[in-house]
């Protein structure tokens, strides 16, 4: 009968409307979210096993975000007590939990992902150096810029260091559209050779080699003269800026400076096996930059016996370690992290250095790894660790009051840089200065404990055993700031 045949015909939609209606029920709501997390979770977990992906369990397995307690280790210092009253991201952040706070999920985002529409542009400029090469600085212009935050009438210029490798990776873009908002000068430093920089020379960087970067650094400070100049570096980046900072000592125009996933002991880097999946694709980067120039380099370089390399470690030895050919190919492998250690000359540092680091970063070596004596002994340098973010990640879970996938980095990178602002503008400094530091005396009573000058693998840079990193800052006598210079 018709009833009967309007009422199967009807049947499946009436079914969903209950099934929805059921599943809307909070019980069976969390219940379902769970069996979801649970399945995700599985098959994420067998494709990192067929990628050799590390899997971190504890970053797993729960739906809701995760309040993570950073932990903050430096030298007890009147800068140190102010940053941690002032800055409270150092202290504390929500960052999101699975899937999105997978270490993994995070750093493939952070550094190969689809950059969000930010309407923000860059403006070129070639810096021609010394010896004849270029290298290129990107001034980020955009719409929604705002009178709040650090905007005066000298607005403070903030330098930005990408990877060793080059390019500009969508976690660099939105830094610089986070700064760009808060009233900062953003500009982006491009290696020779690297985001499409034109060769003129046949000299590649070094890593760790400072140069080409202290005459850009000199050329911004001569267009921006009033200006405070700061410095963020992201990932392997953090090899060039440590070195300017090591060399320049107190000479160095910069006002602070900060390190998002740092790479601190090169070789160590070098030297340590990462995730195939990360080895292959930066080995790629590496030789199709190479590759590129293949023909200017042909007359110093065998280029075709660095193209067959099979590693990072290879690929870096052979191309700037040839026994038989002068400089700058006439180092072997020790030598050349003599020269190039990013923290060689560390007691030379004038300026606040704050580095960033996630337990779980899946491209740095572990945090046993990591020179803690240098953040326990030398007031210039401070380090804050998060149990979660992988490598540039640090994703906050989004809420009501957070804009969608904020990055925590960012926000605690530009709040520190605030507060040294603050903090010079309150002890009477003037614009760019040679940074406060130890007297001469309490120098030479830390020598012994942080880092001989241009010495590899320094007692300092060996790490303490049973060392606990969260130690308090008033365990230990307070330092207190005082102008020195280091050269």
């Amino acid at each position: 009968p018709p009833p009967f045949g309007c009422l199967f015909c009807l049947l499946p939609s009436l079914l969903l409307l209950g099934l929805l209606v059921f599943v809307r029920r909070p019980a069976v709501s969390a219940w379902t979210e769970k069996t979801l997390t649970a399945v995700g979770w599985t098959l994420w977990r067998g494709l990192c096993l067929i990628l050799h992906l590390p899997l971190d369990k504890a970053s797993f397995g729960t739906a809701v975000s995760v309040c993570t307690g950073t932990q903050f280790m430096c030298k007890p210092s009147t800068l140190a007590q102010y940053l941690l009253r002032h800055c409270t991201s150092l202290s504390r952040t929500m960052l999101a939990s699975w899937p999105k706070g997978d270490p993994h999920f995070q750093t493939i985002r952070a550094l190969l992902g689809e950059p969000q529409a930010l309407g923000l542009q860059f403006t070129r400029e070639h810096l021609l150096l010394k010896d004849g090469g270029i290298v290129s600085l990107d001034w980020a212009v955009g719409p929604g810029v705002s009178d709040s935050g650090v905007r005066r009438s000298a607005p403070s210029v903030l330098l930005l260091l990408p990877e060793h490798w080059g390019g500009l990776s969508p976690h660099l873009k939105s830094l610089c559209h986070s700064a760009t908002a808060q009233g900062f000068y953003v500009v982006v430093f491009h290696h020779r050779g690297t985001a499409g920089c034109p060769m003129t020379t046949t000299r590649l960087t070094e890593f760790g080699d400072p140069a080409d970067l202290e005459q850009a650094v000199a050329y911004i400070h001569s267009r921006h003269p009033s200006s405070v100049l700061l410095a963020v570096s992201e990932g392997s980046g953090s090899g060039t800026l440590l070195s300017y900072l090591g060399e320049r000592g107190s000479s160095s125009r910069l006002t602070a400076a900060a390190a998002i996933s740092p790479v601190l002991l090169g070789q160590v880097w070098f030297e340590t096996a990462v995730p195939p999946l990360y080895h292959w694709g930066m080995l790629y980067h590496r030789k199709r930059q190479l590759r590129r120039y293949a023909g200017s380099f042909r007359g110093v370089l065998d280029v075709d016996h660095v193209l067959k390399s099979s590693s990072l470690k290879e690929f870096e030895e052979r191309l700037f370690c040839n026994h038989e050919s002068e400089e700058p190919w006439g180092l072997d492998w020790d030598r050349y992290w003599e020269r190039n250690e990013p923290l060689r000359d560390a007691d030379e540092v004038a300026v606040p250095v704050l580095c960033i680091r996630s337990r779980d970063d899946p491209l740095l070596p572990p945090i046993g790894s990591l020179p803690l004596s240098l953040f326990q002994n030398n007031p210039y340098f401070m380090l804050v660790l998060t149990e979660t973010g992988g490598h540039c990640g640090f994703t906050i879970q989004n809420s009501n009051n957070q804009p969608e996938d904020m990055n925590w980095s960012h926000a605690a990178v530009l709040e520190y840089f605030r507060a040294v602002v603050d903090f010079l503008k309150g002890a009477g400094e003037k614009d760019v200065v040679s940074w406060i530091g130890p007297t001469v005396e309490q120098r030479s009573r830390n020598n012994s404990s942080v880092f001989a000058v241009r010495k590899r693998r320094s007692a300092g840079m060996k790490r303490p055993q049973n060392q606990n990193i969260n130690q308090s800052i008033n365990e230990v006598e307070e330092f207190t700031w005082k102008r020195s210079y280091t050269r």
